[in-house]
């Protein structure tokens, strides 16, 4: 297999997947999307009618990696591959992703009190003539939450940029009772599944 470039396009304004790249090693920068990724209109990401969150979360990481190879090649940009990643939750087959305000945080955070649900994150790569996936599903279990300390969470501003209005490297690692599978999934870029597809493309690793 022919070794591609030892530095990637990362796809993404995360910084939780910038620091989990950074933390095994990968050489990446970032690519902006011109109006951010989440309402760039190349990049559709409301979910179709019956779409699966399985097939949801997949299309929209090969969506943002073709749109982001499209732009560096637009840009006129040096070529690498670019690296993205979505992450939903599914609760009981509906696709939740991030909330609209607070009030919107707050009632998604009163629905997995005392529950599990998945959450899956997709990683894609794409590179001229090919795109490639992988997919990491978790499961995650609340404690009960009563409503002043939700409403406190969601004042502190940490749940509105994040899939399912929660994030767990943040404060609401107090509310998590039981994680099952991918701790960086479910933060946002499952590293045992980054690494793999990284590798199926060639990269140093």
């Amino acid at each position: 297999m022919t070794q591609v470039e030892s530095r990637i396009y990362l796809a993404s304004r995360s910084p939780r997947r910038r620091e989990l790249l950074n933390q095994i090693g990968v050489r990446f920068d970032v690519l902006l999307f011109r109006g951010g990724e989440r309402v760039d209109p190349e990049v559709d990401e409301a979910p179709h009618p019956g779409e699966a969150p399985e097939d949801y979360v997949l299309r929209v990481a090969r969506t943002k990696a073709a749109h982001g190879l499209h732009l560096t090649q637009l840009r006129r940009m040096l070529p690498r591959p670019v690296l993205s990643a979505d992450t939903t939750l599914d609760m009981e087959g509906e696709i939740i992703g991030k909330p609209v305000d607070e009030f919107d945080a707050r009632a998604i955070l009163a629905r997995l009190s005392g529950r599990s649900h998945r959450v899956l994150t997709a990683v894609a790569m794409a590179v001229p003539g090919r795109i490639e996936h992988a997919l990491s599903i978790s499961e995650v279990r609340f404690r009960a939450l009563d409503a002043e300390e939700i409403r406190r969470y969601v004042s502190s501003g940490e749940p509105m940029d994040k899939a399912g209005a929660y994030g767990l490297q943040g404060r609401a690692a107090m509310f998590v009772a039981e994680t099952r599978g991918s701790p960086s999934g479910i933060v946002g870029l499952p590293l045992c599944e980054t690494v793999l597809l990284l590798r199926r493309f060639g990269y140093p690793l």
